[in-house]
């Protein structure tokens, strides 16, 4: 999932000097180049193998990445993203022959299909990695197709729905985006400033499918409904921390555009009392959104057995479990043997118990036709709060 950058608020100046909004102004038309930090390099001179991975923090902590080295003499250089649109452009524009591969939000490991830079995997190769994940995920896998070839796996996922502290309010409220709107509500509402996140679910609660091509008329309808969320809001947040911070001490009722990515820490540092769920469906839109990151291999024309090695790795349970619990976040995982190695604690901070109740009310996140217009709007509308 796209998550936050540097911590803004609205009406504050960035305390790392540039803003997630700043960043997302180019972002969807390709022009961006990515931001990127170069991390975990180990001495290459001592190994007999190299792979160069790009990937979100977290894919590139010492407990996933130094077992796979030490058993394969191999040297991982991390280039790590901080937005997935950007890392795409990067690779898009040439950087695909530099890398091995890369770990990122699943649209835009798919979009490397059509782009002419994925190495495809064979679902052949990986029936016994396939036969692990839940039948959800297991192949053919149609979010990671390209012409009926796959483009990566599935490695970590969750839901977006309203994150709410039921300290200070009642899980049935939130069977619907209405509080977002209501007067009761004023004042009371955080809006996480994080690219579509908070843009898509509150087009779904206005009736437009913000997945489908939209017309004027639809955009015109995701102005109204946004113009309305934040003449309503508290307050418009990129940084996660200052957000969760608002949720626990009951400034925010809810957050809204973070689900589970924004929960699941907080219920394992022992805030069981915040929950992301899933509004029922409205419209005959269903108002959850489901988000996945992949990992998938780039055509740098090496043909190298080691990123297969790596990618089969990297989705094994007990790598999954790792990857799951990190000290920036936690998520769920595909792999479906990786559930029996969670401990009663962790299951509960995933809510696992109700992850295919909002799997089956969401709709899946891909990249939406329209995305530069509704991000447009977001930022104009934002500006005249």
């Amino acid at each position: 999932m796209t998550k936050m950058g540097t911590g803004t608020t609205a009406g504050q100046q960035p305390m790392g000097g540039i803003s997630r909004r700043s960043v997302l102004q180019g972002l969807g038309a390709g022009a961006v180049a990515a931001i990127a930090g170069k991390a975990g390099f180990v001495d290459r001179a001592r190994a007999a193998e190299s792979l160069n991975y790009m990937c979100w923090e977290g894919y590139n902590t010492p407990v996933i990445l130094d077992p796979f080295q030490k058993a394969n003499d191999v040297a991982v250089s991390v280039d790590l993203i901080t937005d997935s649109a950007g890392g795409f452009a990067k690779l898009a524009a040439g950087a695909y022959r530099d890398f091995d591969l890369v770990s990122s939000d699943s649209p835009w490991i798919a979009r490397m299909g059509p782009a002419g830079i994925c190495r495809y995997i064979e679902d052949a190769d990986f029936t016994e990695q396939y036969a692990e994940f839940y039948p959800q995920f297991r192949a053919p896998f149609a979010p990671l197709q390209h012409e009926g070839k796959a483009t990566g796996l599935p490695t970590r996922w969750g839901w977006v729905g309203p994150t709410v502290n039921t300290k200070f309010d009642k899980l049935e409220t939130w069977s619907s985006y209405a509080p977002v709107f209501d007067a009761a509500y004023r004042d009371k509402i955080c809006l996480l400033d994080w690219g579509d996140w908070p843009i898509m679910p509150l087009a779904l609660y206005a009736g437009v499918n913000p997945y489908q091509e939209l017309d004027q008329a639809a955009l015109d309808e995701v102005r109204k409904v946004l113009r309305a969320a934040f003449k309503n809001t508290r307050a418009v947040v990129a940084d996660l921390s200052i957000a969760q911070k608002g949720l626990i001490d009951g400034s925010f009722r809810a957050l809204i555009g973070g689900g589970t990515y924004a929960t699941s820490s907080l219920r394992l540092a022992g805030h069981d009392y915040i929950q992301s769920i899933v509004p029922e469906p409205r419209n005959g839109l269903k108002q959850g959104i489901i988000w996945m990151e992949a990992t998938g291999l780039l055509d740098n024309g090496k043909n190298s057995k080691l990123p297969v090695d790596f990618l089969k790795y990297i989705v094994s349970p007990e790598v999954a479990v790792k990857l799951a619990i990190t000290e920036a976040t936690c998520n769920l995982v595909p792999n479906q043997k990786a559930e029996a190695l969670f401990t009663d604690e962790q299951k509960t901070a995933l809510q696992m118990d109700y992850m295919w109740t909002a799997w089956d009310n969401s709709q899946f996140h891909t990249v939406a036709p329209n995305i530069d217009d509704m991000l447009a709007i977001w930022q104009e509308e934002l500006s005249a709060r």
